[in-house]
């Protein structure tokens, strides 16, 4: 029997601690640690949209959501990186023969990575051969694994684009993760040099109607479902920092005053209460843009303004996170900022994940506002 959506969050919930503890070590390795390997995998995270025909709990979008929130109270980067190949096998299993779905998912806690962005890769006798960098794969060390984008030969003037369903272990890793933030996401740069890949993993991109590859293979709402799922990660480090600030309420002293603790301060109050409903607001609107986006995801069409409009709520939620977690960094005090202190560390992974290119702020209101107003077409596929 399927379990529930409550069980599953309940799981989650269990695991927190785990990550917690493995956090830092994370961050220190650029690559989430074994501990946090398998209690993501007890959670049931690398198997949440596996489908239930081959072992896997095949959770709805809500669901997904729900999950991935609660896993990154504990460590965004582990809840990213779970994210990452929970959403690319939402988006690339309908495009997989029944032969490779069986081979992918021989094991319903799979791993994968994925970049999108074209590489390299010449057509050959029943197949390609894939050549090339590509980088930014978070979980690339402990991935099974890879969907490498690559662009093919046009046909009539057509580009075409695939992806390429590679195993991980068949290329090389260089560890190549550098960042203020979601360092332990381990988001290296994956290199293949001649590497076959069968035509039966070529996975290719139909087109749209103006001939370009549709990037949301035929389901207009899946990009702004998959932005989604790998926002729950930064609202679970949203979640994360709420929760170790209140944990200091009746401990922390006001510098320089006579207040016994932050709570004694009806400012430090006001600041909490004002951070505290930001950071629980956003959650709620982000579970309430995923029950919409389930509702409407398997509708044939969706207007471009109105899938607009959800990015548009995405990114507004995204922003209230960093609001309200700068908020808390304020009663911390420079003390938050100490690498002891895990509050530093969900304000870091926020903001870089906050910056991820499903979430471009500036070019989500360009191009909302050219649909809005009608001066034009989208400048960015929604």
């Amino acid at each position: 029997m399927p379990e529930t959506a409550e069980a599953l969050v309940a799981k989650a919930r269990a695991a927190v601690p785990v990550l917690a503890m493995h956090a830092a070590a994370a961050e220190e390795q650029c690559r989430i640690s074994p501990e946090s390997i398998e209690a993501l995998r007890e959670a049931g995270a690398f198997a949440l949209t596996t489908p239930r025909e081959f072992g896997g709990l095949g959770a709805n979008l809500v669901t997904t959501v729900r999950v991935l929130s609660e896993l990154g109270r504990g460590c965004p980067s582990s809840a990213w990186v779970a994210a990452v190949s929970a959403e690319a096998k939402n988006h690339f299993s309908t495009l997989m023969s029944e032969e490779v779905l069986a081979e992918l998912y021989a094991d319903p806690d799979v791993r994968l990575c994925i970049v999108g962005v074209p590489g390299e890769a010449a057509e050959v006798p029943g197949g390609v051969k894939i050549a090339g960098r590509w980088s930014y794969a978070s979980g690339a060390e402990d991935a099974d694994w890879a969907i490498l984008g690559v662009a093919l030969d046009a046909v009539d003037g057509f580009p075409r684009v695939a992806g390429v369903l590679v195993p991980v272990s068949e290329l090389n890793v260089e560890r190549t993760w550098r960042v203020a933030g979601m360092r332990g996401t381990g988001s290296h740069t994956l290199v293949a040099d001649g590497v076959f890949i069968p035509a039966a993993r070529v996975l290719e991109l139909p087109l749209g109607p103006d001939g370009a590859p549709d990037l949301t293979l035929g389901e207009p709402l899946s990009l702004v479902a998959a932005g989604a799922v790998i926002a729950a990660s930064l609202a679970g480090a949203a979640l994360g920092a709420l929760d170790a600030v209140q944990a200091v309420l009746g401990k922390r002293k006001p510098p320089m005053t006579q207040y016994k603790d932050l709570a004694a301060s009806p400012s430090a109050r006001h600041f909490f209460a004002e951070a505290e409903h930001m950071v629980n607001s956003g959650h709620d609107r982000l579970i309430h843009l995923a029950e919409r986006i389930q509702e409407k995801l398997s509708a044939e069409k969706s207007p471009d303004i109105q899938r607009s409009a959800l990015r548009m709520e995405l990114v507004s939620i995204l922003r209230q996170f960093l609001r309200a977690v700068d908020l808390l960094m304020d009663l911390q005090g420079s003390s938050g900022f100490s690498l002891e202190s895990p509050l530093q560390r969900f304000w870091r992974d926020l903001n870089v994940g906050a910056r991820h290119v499903q979430f471009t702020p500036y070019l989500m209101i360009e191009n909302h506002g050219l649909l809005a107003t009608g001066a034009g077409k989208p400048i960015l596929p929604v």
